[in-house]
């Protein structure tokens, strides 16, 4: 983060929020996605630290939805299993790795994710 002033507890809530709101994704369709848009399209305006980690974790999600879509057809030659379950497996670890960075000020550069939002 190119700030040097303090953050605040509810602006390093808000970006660890951002990333855990991706969950949602396994109990709703789309929940992933829709999760931290919610979040960030919320407080993006308030602070530039909730703006980077939301368009961080958008970006990471996106990302994984079109590489679970794209791995789907692969399912019928059986290679599409293994590659949803290293997706999936990606996607948990990196929930939880960017989840607990955010509120230390920390920001986690997601791997493979596409920037779709600059």
């Amino acid at each position: 983060m190119e700030e040097s002033r303090v953050l605040t507890e509810t602006e390093r809530n808000w970006a660890m929020l951002c990333h855990l709101s991706a969950f949602a994704g396994f109990f709703f369709p789309f929940g992933g996605v829709i999760g931290p848009l919610i979040c960030w399209l919320t407080r993006r305006d308030e602070s530039s630290w909730v703006n980077v980690n939301g368009k961080a974790s958008l970006n990471f999600q996106l990302s994984m939805l079109l590489y679970m879509i794209l791995a789907f057809p692969l399912c019928f030659i059986i290679i599409g299993f293994p590659i949803i379950f290293l997706v999936l497996t990606l996607k948990v670890i990196c929930i939880i790795i960017a989840s607990l960075k955010a509120p230390k000020g920390e920001l986690f550069r997601y791997p493979l994710a596409i920037p779709f939002i600059q």
